[in-house]
This record gives C-alpha cells, sequence and structure tokens, in this order.
C-alpha cells in the first residue's frame, strides 16, 4: 500500500508537467498561427512598451529609449544604434526580472519539481520555491555576464533584431542563428560569444549554491544545453511577438517621439520608433 502511494506521487506530478509541457507548446503553436496569418509585414513597433509619456520623457537619450522596450521581452530591439555600457547594464537588469523571464522560471520550476530535479530541494512548496528561486538566480547570472559583461568586453549587441520576413520557417531559422551569430557595436555579424558563454558561465556559478548532487560536470553542462534550447525557443516567440500582441488586441501605447535609426544591414529589421 504504502509503494502504491509513492508511486502516485511519482506518477501524478509526472503526468501533470507533460500536460503542462504539451499545453505551452500547443499554446505557442496557436499564437503563432495567428500571428502569422496577420499582415507579415514586421510591425512598427513593440505594442507591449512601456508608456513613453512625460514623465519617462527624461531628456537622457537612453534612459529614454530603455523605457520604450518590451515589457516581456526587453531585449528586442528598438533601433539600430549602438548600446553603451550603461544600456548594457540596463538591459541585463530588466531582463532579469521581465515577464518571459518569471513566466519560464515557473514553468521550469513546476517540470523540475514533477522530476523532482534536483533531487536537495525536496518536494512541497518550499521544493518549488527554491527551485524557482535557482531559475531565477541562474538565468539572471547568464543575463549579468552575457548581456553586460561580456557584451560589453567584447563590444557585441545582446539584442535580438526582428527578420524582416514572419515566414514561419525562415523565421525559425533566423531564430536558430541568432543564438550563434550576433551582431557587433558596428552593427557586423560576428559569433555570439557573450550569448553562448555567459549561460554557461551563470551555470557554473550557480555550483556555488545548488544541492550537491547537480553540482558535476554533467549536470552543469546539460543545463547549459537546456538554457541554450530555450533561448533558440524563445527567439521564435521573439519574433512573433510584437505581431501577437498586436493580434491579440492587447494594450498598445506609442512612443511620443522616434528615435531616428541608421541604415541596418541586410536581414535584420528592428520595429521602427
Amino acid at each position: 500500500m504504502l509503494t502504491n502511494r509513492l508511486a502516485g506521487m511519482v506518477v501524478e506530478p509526472v503526468r501533470f508537467s507533460r500536460q503542462l509541457l504539451c499545453s505551452t507548446v500547443l499554446l505557442l503553436l496557436g499564437l503563432i498561427s495567428v500571428a502569422n496569418s496577420q499582415d507579415r509585414r514586421p510591425p512598427a513597433n513593440l505594442p507591449d512598451a512601456q508608456p513613453s509619456s512625460a514623465e519617462f520623457q527624461t531628456g537622457f537619450e537612453p534612459v529614454d529609449i530603455v523605457m520604450r522596450t518590451s515589457l516581456f521581452f526587453p531585449n528586442l530591439a528598438t533601433n539600430t544604434r549602438s548600446l553603451s555600457v550603461a544600456d548594457k547594464f540596463k538591459l541585463f537588469a530588466r531582463s532579469s526580472i521581465s515577464g518571459s523571464a518569471v513566466l519560464g522560471s515557473l514553468a521550469g520550476a513546476g517540470v523540475a519539481q514533477a522530476a523532482d530535479s534536483p533531487e536537495g530541494y525536496g518536494q512541497g512548496g518550499e521544493g518549488y520555491a527554491k527551485r524557482f528561486g535557482s531559475i531565477m538566480a541562474r538565468g539572471a547570472s547568464g543575463q549579468f555576464f552575457g548581456n553586460f559583461v561580456l557584451a560589453s568586453a567584447l563590444h557585441q549587441d545582446p539584442r535580438f533584431f526582428l527578420s524582416p520576413t514572419n515566414d514561419f520557417r525562415r523565421a525559425a531559422r533566423y531564430s536558430v542563428r541568432r543564438v550563434f551569430i550576433t551582431r557587433n557595436d558596428a552593427g557586423q555579424k560576428v559569433t555570439n560569444w557573450s550569448g553562448l558563454l555567459g549561460p554557461l558561465l551563470g551555470e557554473g556559478l550557480a555550483n556555488a549554491y545548488m544541492p550537491s548532487d547537480a553540482q558535476t560536470v554533467g549536470h552543469t553542462f546539460a543545463r547549459y544545453g537546456t538554457d541554450i534550447g530555450v533561448q533558440a525557443g524563445s527567439n521564435v516567440l521573439r519574433q512573433y511577438w510584437p505581431t501577437i500582441v498586436k493580434a491579440l488586441h492587447l494594450p498598445r501605447q506609442e512612443p511620443t517621439s522616434r528615435v531616428p535609426a541608421p541604415s541596418r544591414p541586410s536581414g535584420e529589421t528592428p520595429p521602427k520608433h
């Protein structure tokens, strides 16, 4: 009897995690399908941007630009101007607590809870809270190293620039390539060392506070591989995000002023402001 109860405690969370994963995938495919049926021209700006009312017009242009970024995906490019070191720090900070980071961590903690990974966190509400906090901390560390430290040192642009096409196959290929290829501050295509090494350094740092059973080299690189896969998948959602928000008729806030953008390399079209 006790064995059956224990087996049920394991099976039920696994079933729940599978249902959650399937539901999430179906939801994302549905949203992309809706977005793909809309106008195929790149959207003019980010529909979920913060309001750029007078209280946000500071007169300091980098701050004004940041205040017009997406709340859910702050690393969506709104112009082709290069970012300063201060801008990259703000991008790291905003990305660490963005809507996508919080929701992704909530879902990831649920899947990890069902799989009882890492085992050292245990089960119940306390175990879930530890897993959620761990995923948030690992994400923030990866953002710190990737979007700020390495991006500044290597003069790379950590933002995601929209593809000029919303054709799903082309957009998906482009989104995956963006994991490995990015722009430097001069607008040239370069290997995305900051985006590739940032998560790895973040996962290495996580071994300082994660349970001992998760501190092995194998577990570290397994988490890193998951991070890269999630980044590729979320890039697809980033590509369609402005169109999705517009298609769902969510509140749209226009900037009060436009930021002139210099000529851009072919194949990259940021939303215009």
